[in-house]
């Protein structure tokens, strides 16, 4: 699996750059050029508070882990006590001076506001935020009888970052702090069964870059756009028709396909060095920016390729038979992917 990631990076930026070159004006290359100069100088977080929502799992787990390594103190969130109290313990053991764990829902407002507060209050100040808490659903949307069991995809995903964005802010511009904005490649990708998360993640994308114009050079954005990751949702678990979140490998199978999936730890990692290098948008992994120039550039072929993979009839796929009748998951899937347990405590 790491050899086909390696592989897709490799011959991904050469595509991405003369794609880059056909399509920009000159002026807009330049810029380009401009900034990837600028991401060579990194920035040390040792020291540093950072603060995560949803790091009891997944991408946040692993984002605590690495921020931890370069000896930043940590603020973290999540709804699970004692998921967050062992990711937390685990953030010291790996070098994190100070680590801080709230039990909150970044879908309420006030647990939001809580949260930043004791952050603050126990640091005194705050250095970079990464807004990460989300969850998913995988469902039709005639599928649902009743449309506000998908509320919460919007309330986490969007309001979530939103609350937290706003109640960070100042801070952040005392510190001259960093936003990390956990967006989603499904912000461009129209994948069938996950419509109001792909909304979701739209929404949010267009939301950093409209704060990077209200922040100005007080607060830099990283917005990151990843493809799918090792995680509680790649894993099956989603947000069920009726409202319930549910456990469904076999359903996983059908929207995940022939995929391949990429290690949450390094993920991390990836994120965490563009943030420090001051990178306005960062995709994990690299390769799969590629298809973000298919979306603008061939929007038929890519609805073409979601339906005749994707809609073959309720609950079924082609992406999935092929990957079945290959026994490819074994190649592109994590062996974390490949069993039913999951952190629900």
């Amino acid at each position: 699996m790491d050899l086909i990631h390696k592989f897709l990076n490799l011959v991904a930026p050469p595509f991405t750059f003369f794609s880059l070159m056909l399509f920009l004006p000159p002026f807009q290359a330049f810029k380009w050029f401009l900034s990837c100069l600028a991401s060579i100088f990194s920035e040390d977080v040792s020291g540093k508070v950072v603060l995560i929502t949803g790091a009891s799992s997944g991408i946040g787990e692993h984002l605590a882990y690495e921020y931890a390594k370069r000896g930043a103190c940590l603020a973290i969130c999540a709804r699970r006590v004692h998921r967050l109290q062992a990711v937390a313990e685990r953030a010291r053991d790996l070098g994190s001076p100070d680590v801080i764990s709230v039990q909150a829902d970044v879908a309420r407002v006030d647990d939001c506001q809580r949260f930043v507060n004791e952050a603050v209050n126990h640091f005194g100040r705050l250095d970079h935020v990464v807004c990460n808490a989300g969850i998913t659903h995988l469902s039709l949307l005639e599928e649902v009888d009743d449309i506000t069991h998908l509320r919460p995809v919007m309330e986490i995903n969007f309001w979530g970052s939103v609350y937290t964005t706003r109640f960070t802010a100042p801070h952040l511009r005392n510190t001259g702090g960093k936003i990390v904005a956990l967006s989603s490649s499904a912000s461009w990708l129209p994948a069938p069964r996950m419509s109001v998360y792909n909304a979701s993640k739209a929404a949010m994308a267009q939301f950093f870059e409209t704060m990077r114009i209200e922040f100005g050079s007080d607060i830099h954005i990283t917005l990151v756009t990843p493809g799918f990751i090792e995680s509680e949702l790649t894993q099956g678990k989603y947000l069920a028709k009726d409202g319930k979140l549910v456990l469904d490998q076999e359903m996983r199978d059908v929207q995940l396909g022939i995929m391949p999936v990429y290690k949450a730890e390094s993920c991390a990692k990836d994120i965490v060095n563009s943030a420090c290098r001051g990178e306005r948008y960062v995709t994990v992994p690299a390769w799969f920016g590629v298809t973000y120039l298919w979306t603008l550039f061939c929007p038929e072929l890519i609805e073409w390729a979601f339906r005749f993979l994707h809609l073959t009839s309720p609950g079924e796929s082609r992406s999935k038979k092929i990957l079945d009748l290959t026994g490819a998951k074994s190649v592109l899937h994590p062996e974390t992917l490949q069993t039913p347990e999951l952190k629900t405590d």
